[in-house]
């Protein structure tokens, strides 16, 4: 979405006030500008938090552009029932090329999802503003990492946003070829085993398509939601 008509749309849907904790339906999103909710408030852990929790997610245009928030309409979910371990994957993992950690290293995989290049993107959507929400979202327990290592050093990982029983996906990165691929695969089979009854992917893209995502109506994902919250433990879902 081109910055101009983003500005463009902030004249006709939900600008947020200062309650952190208040959004408009998922349902009312501008189907038209990919889900579009609302624009305006900022990245502190409690909007992030009610955000996450309403079906929506920040997604920044660029820096110095109104901040902007989504639910898109299908939505990307990769279902337990659903995940699929390629077989050439499958052969990398047996091969133990990494070790792997749990917010050992938020702010540098978080950073490192910000810096590395993307096909057909000029730049990133991780700005600055939004990398210091997330950091804080972890240091309150509502986001995590989840790294690859390489002889001692960084080599890829991805984070998200854990609330209850949902994660919430967000961006991977790789330093080493297979390296967000191995990582994603190792803890995704990790967190359905522990009950997480799927992963939030928000839009599709083949990558992930592979390992089994799949578009939902929005709808769905929403009762998905509600189900998934309502099941958890009242202290997995307080506010930060």
């Amino acid at each position: 979405m081109a910055a101009r008509d983003t500005v463009r749309m902030a004249m006709s849907v939900y600008r947020l006030d200062s309650d952190p904790f208040w959004f408009p339906p998922a349902e009312e999103a501008v189907a038209e500008y990919e889900g579009l909710v609302a624009v305006g408030g900022d990245y502190s852990p409690e909007r992030l938090f009610a955000a996450y929790t309403s079906g929506i997610f920040p997604w920044p245009v660029a820096e110095g552009q109104p901040i902007t928030w989504f639910s898109p309409d299908p939505r990307f979910v990769l279902k337990a029932e659903d995940l699929h371990i390629p077989k050439s994957l499958a052969k990398t993992l047996k091969k133990r090329l990494f070790t792997y950690t749990v917010d050992e290293a938020f702010p540098e995989v978080i950073h490192a999802c910000a810096s590395s290049p993307r096909p057909g993107q000029d730049g990133t959507w991780i700005t600055e503003d939004l990398e210091k929400g997330y950091c804080e979202l972890q240091r309150r327990g509502f986001a995590h990492s989840f790294e690859a290592w390489k002889d001692g050093e960084l080599a890829g990982g991805f984070y998200g946003v854990a609330i209850g029983d949902c994660f919430f996906g967000e961006s991977m990165f790789a330093h080493v070829p297979d390296a967000s691929k191995c990582a994603f695969a190792t803890f995704a089979q990790r967190m359905f085993a522990d009950g997480v009854p799927w992963i939030d992917c928000q839009v599709h893209t083949d990558h992930l398509a592979r390992f089994g995502a799949k578009e939902i109506p929005r709808s769905e994902y929403l009762k998905l939601l509600d189900e998934a919250l309502s099941k958890s433990t009242p202290d997995s879902t307080s506010r930060p």
